[in-house]
């Protein structure tokens, strides 16, 4: 009797591992269009290239985003997608462009210095010229002390940061070893919450910028905790209080300079030399109404048409150089992706169960905002500081999952599963047939920072893939070399190739992908 259970609870076990299998089973017809259109037809570097070097850099709520976004809602309808439209969210506030910029030393002797302003700095309205001094406190004692010695003058907030010559290459791909690790990866732990008690109250870091503001020098100067031979890693300005976006914000000007240049500036006042700077600024605050928009896009479904399999990368870059490792690659990947899609159902005729929309978003340079911004009015409930705290069912039901491209450009070797132990099977049987492109990995771990976290967090499946790191945390991530020269064909031409296979039979599956257990509870809509 005790054998007869076995047997028929193994016959049962087999059964429905079988099922799964013919379920998720790759369709060779459609991975055949698939590589023929990613791989050998692939449009992905031009789409790329018009993104970048035409339409590039996309800081949010600046003008040349507003062109971007216009030319991809072409795009998009001149392929043949469908519902192609924009989404609010906001407010954001104010957007920032800059026109000019120059920096140089005009004593104890000239030079051009490479330096580029942060983001939403205002204008100089002319040319600003005067000494350099470095800021250095400790304490509050401290700034007793320099009160009224930094006006008119250029403030340096760093020391020296000692050089070291490159002796590797610094772009570099997983090794087997690194890919084996994230394989035996356990799932990742709950994120504590934060003590925002705790982090109640001025910091000695806030009270000095504080205190600069209100000494009204004529600009703040910095440079990079990494970067060198000329690579500058700059984001945003600094307010006194608040956001820079804020409309009343108070914000003085703000600039990184080369760590070459830098440093050359303080070995000089090192030696008691003085240093003269000169410096313009042309800038504006734009974005007037203070609203961003995410672009979406459809490809529509049949039977299953009511239910949706999203793809998305963000849009928005910072502005020293126009955006392609972050994110032209992902946006781009995933424009090419939706192509390749259109061409495979023109070439088979078989069209998706599910509808397909992607979403290119804005804002998440600042946090996640156009995703996030989007889940909000769809998907969940949120506090006015943006914590969920329920479900909206009726859509958040209806969407499979959620595929994110946010890396760089390196290819895909695989797909972090964000704890979801239950697509792994599904996903294992979608990759085997890339294993000859070098994707292989499957990780219960998490990468953060990306808009797949927005979904991830009302309880949606999110999924961001692994990616080759090749120089994106050495040379290209918000620095002034994020160009399209950085972008390998190749490797964008596989990510486009895979993502469009993922997507395509998450769109044809019986049912819908695995959700991992949540403790997220359905609200009013």
């Amino acid at each position: 009797m005790i054998m007869k259970k076995l047997s028929l609870l193994l016959l049962l076990a087999v059964a429905t591992s079988l099922s799964l299998i013919g379920q998720d089973a790759p369709n060779p017809t459609l991975n055949t269009a698939i590589r023929k259109h990613g791989l050998e037809k692939s449009k992905v570097m031009d789409i790329a290239s018009w993104m970048c070097d035409v339409y590039g850099p996309r800081l949010t709520g600046s003008p040349m985003l507003d062109k971007a976004t216009d030319w991809a809602q072409k795009t998009l309808k001149d392929w043949g997608m469908s519902n192609v439209h924009l989404e609010a969210w906001g407010p954001f506030g104010r957007g920032w462009e800059f026109t000019h910029f120059a920096m140089h030393a005009t004593a104890p002797n000239y030079f051009p210095i490479i330096a580029y302003p942060k983001a939403w700095s205002p204008a100089t309205k002319g040319v600003l010229s005067g000494e350099v001094i470095y800021l250095q406190a400790d304490d509050e004692e401290d700034l007793k002390k320099l009160k009224g010695k930094l006006k008119g003058k250029f403030v340096l907030l760093d020391t020296i940061r000692t050089l070291k010559e490159w002796m590797d290459a610094p772009a570099k791909r997983y090794t087997s070893e690194d890919l084996l690790d994230m394989a035996n990866a356990a799932a990742p732990g709950r994120r504590p919450d934060r003590d925002f008690n705790r982090l109640g109250g001025l910091s000695f870091n806030q009270k000095l910028f504080k205190f600069i503001m209100e000494e009204e020098p004529l600009a703040v100067l910095d440079r990079g905790f990494k970067g060198d031979l000329g690579t500058v890693f700059v984001t945003g300005a600094r307010a006194e209080e608040g956001r820079v976006q804020d409309p009343k914000a108070k914000v003085i000007p703000q600039a990184t300079l080369s760590v070459e240049h830098y440093n050359r500036i303080f070995r000089m006042m090192q030696k008691g030399i003085p240093v003269t700077l000169s410096m313009e600024l042309k800038a504006n605050y734009t974005n007037p109404d203070g609203m961003e928009h995410n672009i979406i896009a459809e490809i529509p479904g049949t039977d299953l048409k009511d239910e949706v399999v999203m793809l998305g990368a963000h849009f928005d870059s910072w502005h020293t150089g126009t955006g392609a490792t972050d994110n032209g690659a992902g946006s781009s990947v995933m424009m090419e992706a939706a192509r390749i899609i259109l061409e495979t159902i023109k070439e088979t005729g078989i069209k998706p169960r599910r509808t397909i929309r992607l979403a290119l978003w804005t804002g998440e340079e600042q946090g996640l905002l156009g995703s996030r911004g989007y889940v909000k009015e769809h998907f969940a409930n949120t506090s006015p500081e943006g914590t969920i705290q329920s479900i909206k069912e009726a859509e958040q039901s209806k969407i499979s999952g959620y595929f994110n491209l946010d890396n760089g450009t390196g290819k895909i070797r695989g797909v972090y599963l964000q704890g979801n132990a239950g697509v792994s099977p599904v996903f294992r049987a979608w990759l085997d047939p890339f294993k000859d492109l070098g994707a292989a990995t499957l990780t219960l771990q998490n990468t953060g920072g990306t808009d797949h976290q927005a979904f991830d967090a009302a309880g949606i499946p999110g999924f961001q893939f692994i990616q080759e790191p090749i120089a994106y945390s050495t040379r290209t991530h918000h620095s002034n070399m994020d160009n399209w020269d950085h972008l390998v064909e190749d490797d964008l031409k596989q990510a486009s190739t895979i993502i469009a296979s993922f997507v395509l039979h998450t769109a044809m599956r019986d049912e819908k992908l695995p959700r991992k257990a949540t403790e997220l509870k359905a609200g009013s809509n």
